[in-house]
Parts: C-alpha cells; sequence; structure tokens
C-alpha cells in the first residue's frame, strides 16, 4: 500500500489510456506525457501499460508501506527524497518499507510522473485504470489521506540511460483539415507563421492557445462530428485550441489541423506563458 501524505494541486493515476471507446463517448485519457511514463516504468520493470503517478506542477508526498523501487521521470523537480535523502531522477530508487518518498515542485515542465514496481493497482474501468478528467471514469484525482495498493512486481529493475531534452520552443507539426477549407487563407498562413501562448485555462482536455485571431471563410455552424486526439480547434473567438487526452470525443467547432501525436508529449509540459509555432506536414496514419 501506499499513503498519499501530500496530493498536491493535481496528481492522478495515469496509464497508456483507454483506446477504442470513442463511438461510445469515452475519451482514450492516460498520460500526457507518455514517453515519460514508459520510461519510468521500464526503470523498475513494469509492464509498459502499467498504471503510474501524474504529478502536476506543485508535486507530492507518499509514504510506502512495502519495500519496492521507484524511478521519476518527466517534468525537472526541486528534490526527490526518501527519508529526508536525496535521490536522482531517472533511475531506479530503492525505497524501504515505512519510507516518505517526497517529490518536490515541478521547476521546469508540468507534469512529472512516479512508477512504482508492481504498477498502481486500481480497478481498471474500460481496460484502463487512468483518470479521465473529463467524463470522471477512473479514480478520482488523489487527496490527502489516500490509500493505493501496489501490484506484484513483474520484472527486474532495468537501468536506461537517457539525455534530458534540451528546453526549447516546441515547433509542432500540424496536418491541416478536415475543416481547413471553413478558414481564410490568411488564416491558414497565420496558423503556421504566428508564434502562440499556452493559455492558463489550459488543462488534461486541453492547451488553449492566445495569440492572433483565425478568421473563418465559412460563417455556417458545423453539426457536431468527431474529434481526434490533437485535433487543433477553432472556437468562435478566433483562438485555437489543441485537444489532448481527456478530450470530448466529438464538437460543434471546425478543426483547422490535427498535431502529430508525438508532438503532444512537448505540448504536454509547455506551462502557461510558453510559447510553441506550427510548421505544415503531410497527413499520417
Amino acid at each position: 500500500m501506499i499513503t498519499v501524505l501530500r496530493a498536491g494541486a493535481l496528481t492522478t493515476v495515469q496509464d497508456q489510456g483507454r483506446a477504442g471507446h470513442a463511438h461510445l463517448g469515452v475519451p482514450t485519457a492516460g498520460a500526457l506525457d507518455g514517453p515519460a511514463l514508459r520510461l519510468a516504468n521500464r526503470l523498475v520493470g513494469n509492464d509498459r501499460a502499467a498504471a503510474g503517478l501524474e504529478i502536476t506542477v506543485s508535486g507530492c508526498r507518499l509514504r510506502v508501506h512495502r519495500t519496492t523501487i521507484v524511478a521519476v521521470t518527466g517534468a525537472p523537480t526541486t528534490k526527490i527524497t526518501v527519508d529526508a535523502r536525496s535521490v536522482d531522477a531517472g533511475v531506479p530508487v530503492p525505497v524501504p518499507a515505512g519510507a516518505v518518498l517526497d517529490i518536490g515542485p515541478a521547476t521546469a515542465g508540468v507534469r512529472t510522473y512516479l512508477a512504482v514496481a508492481g504498477g498502481i493497482d486500481v480497478p481498471p474501468v474500460l481496460g484502463s485504470r487512468s483518470t479521465d478528467t473529463l467524463s470522471g471514469l477512473g479514480p478520482a484525482p488523489l487527496r490527502d489521506g489516500d490509500t493505493l495498493r501496489v501490484g506484484a512486481p513483474t520484472g527486474p529493475a532495468a537501468p536506461v540511460w537517457f539525455t534530458p531534452a534540451a528546453d526549447r520552443e516546441p515547433r509542432l507539426r500540424v496536418a491541416l483539415g478536415p475543416r481547413d477549407d471553413w478558414f481564410t487563407a490568411d488564416a491558414i498562413g497565420t496558423l503556421t507563421t504566428a508564434t502562440w501562448t499556452v493559455s492558463t485555462r489550459s488543462n488534461r482536455v486541453a492547451a488553449r492557445l492566445e495569440g492572433p485571431k483565425l478568421t473563418r471563410a465559412n460563417p455556417d455552424e458545423l453539426p457536431s462530428e468527431g474529434i481526434v486526439l490533437g485535433a487543433v480547434q477553432v472556437p468562435a473567438g478566433g483562438e485555437p485550441l489543441v485537444f489532448l487526452a481527456d478530450h470530448p470525443t466529438t464538437g460543434g467547432y471546425p478543426v483547422i489541423g490535427v498535431v502529430h501525436p508525438d508532438d503532444l508529449p512537448l505540448l504536454a509540459q509547455c506551462r502557461p506563458g510558453a510559447t510553441i509555432t506550427f510548421t505544415q506536414g503531410k497527413p499520417w496514419t
């Protein structure tokens, strides 16, 4: 068992998501920075689909009741300690029974990931243990005093060497469509030439962007239609948003393009006030 001593602003259980249920109105959910969670799971010997914790900005503190191995990846933090002893991110860390694991606030980025050998063992819903903040499926966001079960370890810790990505302004690949013809040629050009600022209104549902308004050539109302991960939707105000893991499965505003899924983790780690740009790419499957 793990006891949550300090949950922080938003700490949720996440795995790689519940794919295959969009036709039922169920989003995928899952870790916003999937590669970071997969790395953490690999470090502690878990299957890549194991559930871990996604810790948003402010860190968290946990008491571990069974000797285990943990790994912390994703956004770098002010500290990681086991019973006040400093340990490193990106490596397997032994934690004795009864010890307190303290993960400090993020110093850059937004989301830090914690994997525990055996994985977080909450009941799966539609094949996933992920918290979905939009629909409410899966476990609720953690609160102080909560307890979590941990599964039995499935493999040995597997240290891997990696180099943290250098800080840079993300340049996201976007394929135009399906409703780019609803926008003026100037709007299409603006999408890929302007610098966009991540809004404070961003969350696990979408990264909202601030910048020039994208003008529409077609003023008609669009019937609600399917929305995919990474869709760049343009509401009536003209400022785009990029849908993330907890996105709705349908929407009534036109989608001007779709961001390449491999670029979404970069966006998910952008703090409010960070800037991004788009570059036009070819459609992918």
